[in-house]
């Protein structure tokens, strides 16, 4: 990196992290380019790429562009520069999600635990967990990390993650007789190399007893898929919450999800998303209480890895 600008390969660092991301049925719904002569880079929202029937109000795509950010923010710290991110700075352009600023780190700076290794490594694992228990400190680091950005962790109890359970589930049966839910999720699976979506391989199976309702994206086509088998009797649970329900609060949320999510892959967990209940207005008011905004549901502890899914190449052309 010059004075002149971001060099080539530090943005190739910066993007290939970003698109790492998790974002919903993985459309990786953003668009970062780096400012001509500069060292900061505009984040957007991709257009082409939003789930209407899942996401009619854009929350899902704002928290996937968000966890792009925060990986954005990783790598900028790896290669020795700060991120300066400000979000939706420009209201007379409203696609603007954030801008970062990029400086370098004083060589006297303090570092921050590097989670840049764990991006590459993030997956998201369908499968059953073992009933390991996760250990309180890690629970507690988890929580420290999504405060740092602006949220919040709340870790159910027994019954409170029953109940939780319950409202996916609900979502889980509302979805399947909803067509044009069913239609979208459909598209968004594949099983041929394409840069979006999920492919076939990384469905994963049904849990046989039927108390972790994991996403169904194919409906009565899942009986082509792998055949149910037991899962952990005792789901971990966790959730992220924020006090306000705005466009900024939704990216905020991504940063934070993504910060929990890489430090639990450095602590050797596994991770499942349960956002189903998330996509519906009446079952994700029930999984919180006034004030909390409930922004991400998901399952942690130990297990098998997660198949990998596809990424775009990154663009890494600047915006005329």
């Amino acid at each position: 990196m010059n004075a002149a600008g971001l060099g080539t390969t530090d943005v190739e660092t910066l993007l290939t992290a970003a698109a790492a991301a998790p974002s919903i049925h993985n459309s990786q719904p953003w668009e970062i380019r780096p400012v001509p002569g500069t060292c900061r880079l505009e984040v957007r929202p991709a257009v082409d790429r939003w789930l209407p029937a899942a996401d009619p109000t854009g929350r899902a795509r704002l928290l996937s562009v968000g966890a792009a950010l925060f990986n954005l923010r990783v790598a900028a710290r790896h290669l020795g520069r700060r991120p300066r991110v400000r979000l939706l700075p420009d209201a007379r352009d409203p696609d603007l999600a954030a801008v970062v600023n990029l400086t370098r780190l004083p060589p006297d700076a303090s570092r921050r635990p590097d989670l840049y290794e764990a991006v590459a490594l993030r997956r998201t694992s369908r499968a059953p967990f073992t009933e390991r228990p996760v250990p309180a400190r890690t629970l507690t680091e988890l929580a420290s990390a999504v405060l740092s950005e602006g949220a919040r962790l709340h870790l159910p109890g027994v019954l409170a993650t029953r109940r939780m359970l319950t409202l996916t589930a609900e979502a889980e049966r509302r979805n399947r007789r909803d067509s044009a839910r069913l239609r979208e999720s459909r598209a968004w699976v594949h099983a041929g190399a394409f840069p979006y979506g999920i492919p076939s391989a990384a469905l994963g199976p049904a849990d046989a007893a039927g108390r972790i309702p994991l996403r169904d994206f194919t409906g009565a086509v899942r009986a082509r898929s792998a055949p149910a088998v037991p899962f952990e009797r005792h789901a971990q649970l966790a959730l992220v919450v924020t006090g306000r329900d705005r466009p900024a609060d939704w990216l905020r949320a991504g940063q934070a999800v993504q910060h929990a999510l890489l430090l639990a892959t450095a602590r050797g967990l596994r991770i499942c998303p349960l956002h189903q209940a998330l996509e519906w207005p009446d079952l994700r008011n029930a999984l919180g209480g006034e004030p909390d905004r409930p922004q991400f549901l998901f399952r942690l502890g130990y297990g098998p890895e997660g198949t990998p899914t596809p990424r775009a190449a990154p663009a890494t052309g600047a915006r005329a």
